[in-house]
């Protein structure tokens, strides 16, 4: 993970072979103009990226209906796409958004977390971590365009992007709130939050599993753009503009001088992290726990 320039993880490293798809599995399009990953739309089954080299952008979608959950498969294909991303020297930013109707992300997929095998629960967790970690440092310039409903999982990868731009429906909520699921939020979560709207606030958050609307969202300093539905997208595309006429090295070097130390510290405690997760999830009060949330929802949706 690219830390700095000189300590990047490959993230290929937690990987499995069906998460990249070659040649027309990935639904391209033509070539575009330019060269490099650029010339043309790229993507998975879960991940789809709409480059424009000639801006120097790309536009990433998720797309794993009906509500965007963090599966095993999304985080992976996620991490591949953006690092494709990093890696071609014709980006320099990346809008992170949703292909999916009335939500950005749901979060965390609990299907991932509930009645799996502890070497399974390792396995998730540190795609869980691998995702943060190339998001909170990436060199890019990261904007979330947020169009629905961005629990949990969905507010932590929003809090990654440097901008968030979220739209003016009170169905938007955003927030970390685990605590309603009786998950509690690892410290990385709980720093990158404190990191952004400070420690009372993220205090309240984080116990109350606080969701907040829009206005409430952009007072408390969770999100920096409340814009009608309509005009999420392109108010994107105009900060991104703004953000992208600062020197790269200038601003990539005060981003990493900002995010490391919250960064390292995870890298430091990533193995102690991930014990303490399976730990947590496989005691039966957690377990029971979520099935019952599960079950709530099947009856929902039936």
């Amino acid at each position: 993970m690219a830390l700095t320039a000189g300590m990047r993880l490959p993230a290929r490293a937690l990987l499995r072979a069906w998460a990249w798809l070659p040649g027309a599995a990935l639904g391209r399009t033509e070539p575009a103009a330019g060269g490099g990953v650029g010339a043309r739309r790229f993507g998975n089954q879960r991940v789809l990226v709409e480059p424009d080299p000639a801006a120097g952008i790309a536009v990433m979608k998720l797309r794993n209906p009906p509500v965007n959950s963090l599966s095993l498969e999304l985080l992976t294909e996620l991490v591949i796409s953006l690092e494709k991303l990093e890696n071609d020297k014709t980006f320099r930013g990346a809008i992170l958004t949703s292909d999916c109707p009335g939500v950005f992300s749901a979060g965390l997929d609990l299907t991932e977390m509930c009645g799996r095998n502890p070497a399974h629960y390792a396995e998730y967790w540190k795609a869980v971590q691998e995702l943060w970690l190339r998001l909170y440092t990436s060199n890019l310039v990261l904007i979330s365009a947020i169009s629905g409903a961005s629990p949990a999982g969905g507010c932590l990868m929003a809090l990654c992007c440097d901008y968030r731009v979220l739209a003016d429906n009170p169905k938007c909520v955003i927030g970390l709130n685990e605590t309603l699921l009786g998950i509690v939020a690892p410290f990385w979560f709980k720093d990158t939050l404190v990191n952004t709207i400070g420690h009372r606030a993220s205090e309240r958050a984080l116990q109350l599993g606080l969701l907040f609307p829009p206005a409430e969202a952009l007072q408390v300093g969770l999100v920096d753009k409340v814009v009608p539905e309509d005009k999420v997208q392109s108010t994107a595309l105009s900060v991104m503009a703004q953000w992208m006429a600062i020197p790269d090295h200038a601003r990539q070097l005060t981003k990493s001088m900002m995010r490391k130390p919250t960064a390292d510290y995870l890298v430091k405690h990533r193995d102690s992290d991930i014990k303490n997760f399976v730990s947590f999830i496989s005691r039966d009060s957690i377990q029971k726990s979520l099935q019952m949330y599960l079950e709530k929802l099947k009856q929902k949706k039936g």
